[in-house]
């Protein structure tokens, strides 16, 4: 699960100026990232990607891209399509932590959660989810 609000403010590039277009590439990074990267660890040296990737949006940044399951480009020849995880986009119908919070507890034992905002973090792991901060993610996407 990703906290889509902390990881586009953790890049300056004047994301403010226009949330929902923040909100777009992020959506765009993230797809693209799942499409070059292979899911087989042994292969890629990669961690295993997950079997879903949910990007949760609030305020103004949920008019970039609507809710659901994001139409992906077709994977390149050497990922298996099947083990390629689904991008989601969620709409936090108010304060996306709060969302965050939720999908995690539903979510059951051991998802993992990305952002840098400790309160989350707190909150999250007490739910039993692992979680990565958003340089984390921004690394992975950059390279």
């Amino acid at each position: 699960m990703v906290d889509g609000a902390n990881v586009i403010g953790a890049r300056a590039d004047g994301w403010w100026r226009d949330r929902p277009g923040a909100a777009r590439r992020l959506v765009a990074e993230i797809a693209a990232w799942t499409a070059a990267t292979n899911s087989d660890p042994v292969q890629s040296g990669q961690e295993e990607l997950p079997a879903r990737i949910v990007v949760v949006l609030e305020g103004a940044a949920r008019s970039g891209i609507p809710a659901g399951e994001v139409d992906t480009e077709p994977a390149p020849v050497t990922v298996a399509p099947a083990r390629r995880p689904a991008v989601v986009v969620m709409h936090a119908p108010g304060h996306g932590d709060d969302a965050i919070v939720a999908a995690t507890a539903e979510a059951g034992p051991g998802p993992l959660v990305i952002t840098s905002d400790r309160a989350l973090v707190e909150r999250v792991r007490a739910l039993g989810a692992d979680t990565r901060g958003a340089r984390w993610l921004r690394e992975r996407l950059d390279s």
